[in-house]
């Protein structure tokens, strides 16, 4: 199975082309900090991985990704090999997008054309149950109330 999860920053904004046929693809990379840091220097490390969208999903992409955005990638990992031109051989991978969850909230743009990021509010409290449940646990319900 070959099925990769990443969560990280866009680290350039994403570049949006079309194939010969007409089928759109987006390419972009993203910045993703690894879980332990390094023993010798503490610092956090950071793995820059290339992500290609095809289609619409490469369109949506392209229009409302910039960098600096947060994205949660769902994808899999794709290798290819090439010459290089002084004609050595090297390996590339990518992960070509299924899913690509926006996670920073789009900017939006104020009077005068000026944007600004769309502001961060805390989830609204959960409404507490309109029943009481007996002791068991269970709530007795007529049946004459149920809808179905």
């Amino acid at each position: 199975m070959n099925k990769v999860f990443l969560i990280g920053n866009l680290t350039r904004d994403p570049e949006l082309r079309t194939t010969q046929s007409g089928i759109s693809v987006c390419s972009f990379s993203i910045a993703v900090n690894r879980r332990f840091r390094n023993q010798q220097t503490g610092q956090q490390e950071t793995d820059f991985i290339n992500i290609t969208a095809w289609r619409q999903l490469g369109e949506l992409c392209a229009r409302y990704l910039s960098k600096g955005r947060k994205v949660a990638v769902c994808g899999a990992i794709q290798t290819r090999t090439y010459e290089a031109q002084d004609g050595s051989k090297r390996s590339a991978f990518e992960v070509v997008a299924d899913d690509v969850e926006f996670l920073t909230p789009a900017p939006q743009q104020q009077a005068g054309g000026e944007y600004r990021p769309a502001p961060q509010h805390a989830p609204a409290p959960a409404a507490a149950p309109s029943f009481t449940p007996s002791e068991s646990g269970f709530t007795q319900v007529d049946d004459d109330e149920l809808p179905f």
